[in-house]
């Protein structure tokens, strides 16, 4: 029923807000009645959008208190976010433009390989641990091969609406995801905390009383396991946890999304050769998704039929038509947020495994590696256009690198100790709360400006906006 709520919530918040636009629109026109003076105010706002664009301010790299704190942030940034699956994208943006200096353009090109070095070295570290309650593999590749072509799909819906969305009504949007994504994390996170503590106190009073065969009661009585559970190594973990066959799959499918990209790229926006590269992207991801899907349906029904309720994956939900349209509509909706912010897309796909059933453990492990894959995406596709400095980024990368690994480590060390995996889902929230007030306030400061310099709010022309 929550999940309902926040689905209703979402698609009305934004259906209200995109329609708004025409609102605006036609308020803004109201008091510019020549149609001359209209499309004058169109062209110079598109042009001024194409030069804001191609303009680039890179800041040159040198150690000062700037470096510092953006150092500090983007550690924080990165060990939280892959904690939480979410990536960091929200934080990473706006630390770059305010702190550091650089233009918005290529401060999400460098999010987004931020985002790639983090979800790497913690995918790197998830691959080198045991699953937390079963013998299976902490990485969920069926999950992964359902949702990372529909968030590669989404990310290039993202970027294409990113150059005709009026940037106020991308903040309006962000801002109603966030929000409601950090909320319903957060009272998922209490009702966890709720039922830790619950199976905390049980386990306590079952291992302070203890009845043997004979009827006796025993106090604090240890006994030692028949056959000693057997302890693999680092090498065995990491081997078990590899399914090459499904990593095969991923790396075909982000190979042709990044051919794609380089041939659409290199001819004319708009043109025939243009949206036929544009239009292949859509087999391949429904294909992949379409097989996947037609899978974890048929295992669902042949287990059902049997009578054994286990879960196929770790989504404890009935793999039904109506819940794979409800994954394939997130995966979607993730990637095109990812592609207006600059994210990975793990906004909604961290929150949406929680919602499913998954674990926090599996759902942050799942969530860096399905991110890794856009993440890289955008990375290659940014240093072909040379959107970004190659210093900036080999360092802000490594220091990604050595947060995401560490910030893993850390995290799941206290919930180990603690025995409250309910501390994931808290970073995940918080994380994703931080990212809506700091691009909220930058978004509402930048759209305030652009009203008193009159600026066109409505919706922009997507050929001549490239």
């Amino acid at each position: 029923m929550a999940t309902r709520g926040l689905v209703f919530y979402l698609l009305s918040s934004f259906s209200v807000a995109i329609l708004s636009v025409f609102f605006v629109t036609q308020y803004q026109n109201g008091y510019d009645s020549p149609l001359q003076s209209r499309l004058s105010l169109s062209l110079n706002s598109n042009l001024s959008s194409h030069l804001s664009s191609t303009d680039k301010t890179w800041p040159e790299l040198k150690f000062s208190w700037r470096l510092v704190l953006a150092t500090v942030i983007g550690f924080l940034g990165s060990a939280c976010g892959t904690v939480g699956g979410v990536g960091g994208g929200g934080i990473f943006v706006p630390m770059l433009t305010l702190i550091v200096g650089f233009d918005t353009k290529s401060a999400a090109a460098l999010s987004k390989c931020m985002i790639m070095g983090a979800s790497a070295s913690s995918v790197w570290y998830n691959l080198r641990v045991p699953h937390p309650t079963k013998e299976v593999p902490i990485i969920d590749y069926d999950l992964a091969l359902l949702f990372q072509p529909m968030l590669m799909l989404g990310i290039t819906l993202g970027v294409a609406l990113s150059v005709v969305f009026p940037y106020w009504l991308i903040t309006v949007l962000i801002i109603i995801l966030f929000l409601g994504t950090s909320s319903r994390s957060c009272f998922k996170g209490f009702e966890m905390w709720k039922e830790e503590t619950i199976m905390k106190k049980e386990f306590a009073r079952q291992q302070a009383t203890v009845v043997d065969s004979r009827g006796e009661l025993l106090i604090d009585t240890k006994y030692e396991p028949l056959l000693p559970r057997e302890e693999k190594s680092i090498m065995q973990i990491l081997k078990f946890n590899l399914r090459w066959k499904r990593v095969v799959v991923l790396v075909v499918v982000w190979v042709l999304f990044l051919v794609l990209q380089v041939l659409k790229n290199d001819v004319n926006a708009c043109s025939a050769w243009y949206w036929v590269f544009f239009c292949l992207q859509f087999p391949i991801a429904l294909g992949v998704f379409g097989y996947e899907s037609v899978k974890l349906c048929k295992e669902h029904k042949k287990r059902m039929s049997t009578g054994n309720t286990e879960s196929i994956c770790e989504a404890s939900i009935a793999w039904t038509p109506i819940h794979i349209a409800f994954c394939a509509l997130c995966g979607i909706l993730g990637g095109t947020v990812g592609g207006l912010l600059g994210s990975g897309g793990g906004f909604i796909l961290g929150p949406l495994l929680l919602e499913i059933g998954v674990i926090p453990q599996v759902a942050s492990a799942t969530a860096t590696f399905v991110m890794t894959f856009s993440a890289s995406l955008s990375v290659v596709e940014f240093y072909l256009l040379k959107r970004f400095p190659i210093p900036y980024a080999l360092y802000l990368t490594s220091v990604s690198v050595l947060a995401g690994f560490w910030g893993q480590c850390l995290v799941r060390k206290v919930v180990t100790i603690l025995k409250r995996a309910s501390i994931i889902v808290f970073i995940l929230s918080g994380v994703i709360f931080a990212s809506a007030i700091t691009m909220g306030v930058i978004g509402i400061e930048t759209s305030i400006q652009m009203i008193q310099n009159q600026e066109f709010m409505g919706f922009l022309d997507f050929c001549s906006s490239q």
